[in-house]
């Protein structure tokens, strides 16, 4: 919205943007939620309450089944495996069979809609470059980037990135294995590097971006890793890592946040539990679901479950059997515009996911959502993770790592100077946090003017306080 508070209109589509956008889609989310209800009651009437009521039956025993194949062995656990199917499978036929599931899916369908719609007609409708970024004024007179060729199955090798880094004047490093890449990094800023980049997995990020933040020099990730968690959330193009190159001419600084577990920095997360216990067995690496499947029934239920409690702030949770922090928080599947994914990298807060699932009747209470105790999410600036043992196993942004307890995780707002592409076709945009409704409803109404906020964190994301699922 220009200083008038006119309505700007996008260049691409002419679509209105701004306050008119933001009422367009509130409208939107509004009319989706009242399809969704009136699909409901058009096909069935009051009935509709019941049929709602034995999709959440299914989803229980659904729940009840994977409990039971991950906890277990034996009889139970290949019970618990037909019953996590034929539970689902089951209502979904009744429901064709009366002539519901079209509406089912429908009402589902626009749910959806309404949650997303209401959520983003909230939202600044910022990326975070046009929040907090700002125009890189001059190219690296001397970038040095480091280059794991084993990463991502050969990624370094088959996009060319060695001679596209080197025809952009850097200075390239090949990681061959056993070498301290801290060390690398290290070595190369007494070398007069003023830009560190790194083409390879999370993992060998975390540990440059460190000595980047350390010395205040920019940070380029080109994601040339398996999964690149991080450069997805930067918004960069997994599938074309030499695009992250145009960083050193023509890009966009950001400041963004690190996370510390004890003295290890993560870019993305740390986990603690039953994944990081299960990563620690050297047959994981080789074959990861049978040696999953052969230690959780130990791990959740066994002599071997951890037993964890963490402070976060000012809550305080125990009895978990998984816990995962994260350099700011992870959306919800439910009503998230890009589920699993960060809209943002410069909260100042650490995400908290907790599971708390010890029998078979909590694991059929998750379909309570919030209320059900089994899944817990918060947002603080620290936490404490203990357990009744003298070491905890954690997995650091994928890495392995044994860990004195307790484990003190913390966040480091803004630590970090990452340089991304001006053009990032997948950069998230900020929401507006939980949908609420009343505001939606009296955006769409017209009585509720500038919907632009500045950013807070999500509701229930202040310190200490617990969010729901």
């Amino acid at each position: 919205m220009k200083p008038g508070g006119g309505t700007r209109r996008s260049r691409k589509t002419g679509a209105p943007t701004g306050v008119e956008g933001s009422a367009a889609r509130a409208r939107l989310a509004v009319l989706a939620l009242l399809g969704s209800i009136l699909v409901a009651l058009v096909a069935a009437g009051l009935r509709s309450v019941l049929w709602a009521l034995a999709g959440i039956a299914a989803l229980a025993l659904a729940a009840v089944g994977v409990w039971w194949t991950l906890a277990h062995t034996g009889a139970l656990r290949a019970l618990g495996a037909v019953l996590a199917v034929v539970a689902p499978v089951a209502v979904l036929a009744l429901y064709a069979a009366f002539g519901m599931l079209g509406p089912a899916l429908l009402s589902l369908a626009l749910w959806v809609l309404a949650v997303t719609a209401a959520r983003t007609a909230l939202s600044p409708g910022h990326t975070a470059s046009e929040q907090s970024g700002r125009a890189v004024a001059q190219a690296p007179h001397s970038p040095w980037i480091l280059m794991n060729p084993r990463s991502g199955g050969g990624k370094v090798g088959r996009f060319h990135l060695v001679d596209q880094a080197r025809a952009a004047g850097c200075r390239v490093v090949l990681l061959d294995g056993g070498q301290d890449v801290a060390e690398l990094a290290r070595q190369a800023v007494a070398e007069g590097a003023d830009l560190l980049a790194v083409a390879g997995g999370d993992g060998t990020q975390a540990l440059v971006a460190e000595v980047a933040a350390g010395h205040d020099l920019p940070f380029v990730v080109i994601p040339a890793g398996t999964r690149n968690h991080f450069a997805l959330d930067l918004g960069l193009d997994r599938d074309d890592p030499a695009a992250a190159l145009e960083a050193l001419t023509d890009g966009v600084e950001l400041r963004i946040d690190l996370g510390y577990a004890a003295d290890r920095v993560f870019v993305n997360n740390a986990s603690f539990g039953t994944y990081a216990s299960v990563v620690t067995d050297p047959a994981y690496r080789d074959a990861k679901a049978r040696t999953t499947l052969r230690a959780l029934p130990g791990l959740l239920t066994g002599e071997d479950a951890p037993g964890l409690r963490a402070r976060a702030d000012g809550t305080y949770v125990d009895g978990l059997q998984a816990l995962l922090v994260s350099n700011n928080a992870y959306g919800r599947a439910v009503d998230a515009a890009r589920p699993g994914r960060r809209e943002r990298l410069d909260s100042g807060l650490l995400g908290v996911v907790c599971v708390r699932v010890g029998n078979t009747a909590q694991a059929a209470r998750l379909v309570r959502g919030a209320r059900s105790g089994g899944l817990v999410r918060l947002s603080a600036r620290e936490v404490v993770v203990e357990a009744g043992t003298d070491t905890l196993p954690v997995g650091i942004d994928g890495e392995h790592v044994v860990l004195p307890s307790p484990v003190v995780c913390r966040s480091a707002p803004g630590a970090l100077r990452v340089r991304v592409p001006r053009r990032r076709p997948h950069a998230p945009r900020v929401s507006g946090g939980t949908a609420d409704w009343p505001r939606v409803a009296r955006l769409a109404l017209g009585r509720l003017p500038v919907p632009a906020r500045p950013f807070e964190p999500p509701a229930g994301s202040c310190r200490g306080h617990t969010q729901g699922t």
